[in-house]
């Protein structure tokens, strides 16, 4: 008696292909996966993954900009930035958030490196897409907290890279370069670390003077300036948003 062969809609068929794809170009990498393996691990013919994607390179990117709208990375920055009450603990809020992520779910990082080595026009492409924008959202942020007076004058956006720099290399360490194996870390633990070493590099002399490396702004109550500092944290986070969405 003959079995009937399950029928997938378009978009399911395309969901299903990049899935298998995700799997295998994470562990092999663009230049050692073909699209045959590709047809072969999502039981299709070769012809109906180019019916959905004009080439490799397009499901690659394709790939790579499906993991990246579901994580909201930029999402997640924007509420951050708008919802923290001090710099402490926002930093270490985005901090702990993209370990966790980054140790749950290894394959975003996996593609991105085999990108970056193998085919540099989609590491520019995701830089220029996702990236950019990421930093950019967070140097405005800084800016506004050097405006202040919070942190001292330096460029913001080499701030921005100097602090996710030190999250990520961590990431890096424990979860691809098997650091975890060696020794396990806390979260939360290392992103108040990390923080803290950060902003002692930050801290205008006025905010070291005035209130330690040591205290935030919670243990206190709200001055008007602090007032002042949380309504422009919402202004910046709500304009780098809005410039988002209206690039989409």
């Amino acid at each position: 008696m003959s079995t009937a062969q399950q029928r997938f809609s378009s978009e399911d068929r395309r969901h299903q292909i990049l899935e298998v794809a995700t799997e295998i170009f994470a562990r092999q990498g663009f230049e050692g996966t073909t699209t045959r393996e590709i047809a072969q691990g999502a039981n299709v013919n070769e012809a109906i993954i180019f019916r959905h994607f004009p080439s490799k390179e397009e499901l690659y990117w394709a790939v790579i900009d499906l993991k990246c709208r579901t994580g909201r990375s930029k999402a997640q920055l924007c509420e951050a930035l708008a919802e923290g009450d001090d710099l402490r603990s926002t930093f270490v809020g985005i901090s702990e958030r993209i370990l966790r992520r980054r140790a749950e779910d290894q394959t975003l990082t996996r593609l991105l490196l085999f990108s970056a080595l193998e085919n540099h026009s989609l590491s520019h492409r995701f830089f220029q897409t996702y990236v950019a924008e990421y930093y950019e959202a967070l140097a405005e942020y800084i800016r506004s907290q050097i405006d202040r007076g919070a942190l001292r004058e330096m460029d913001p956006l080499l701030a921005a890279r100097a602090f996710l720099g030190m999250v990520f290399y961590h990431s890096l360490i424990q979860n691809l370069f098997g650091g975890s194996k060696v020794r396990q870390y806390d979260a939360r633990e290392v992103s108040e670390t990390l923080v803290s070493i950060w902003l002692q590099g930050m801290f205008s002399k006025e905010t070291k003077a005035g209130d330690g490396i040591a205290n935030t702004a919670r243990s206190h109550s709200r001055t008007a300036n602090e007032e002042r500092s949380r309504e422009l944290r919402l202004v910046t986070a709500k304009s780098v948003c809005a410039k988002t969405n209206q690039g989409k």
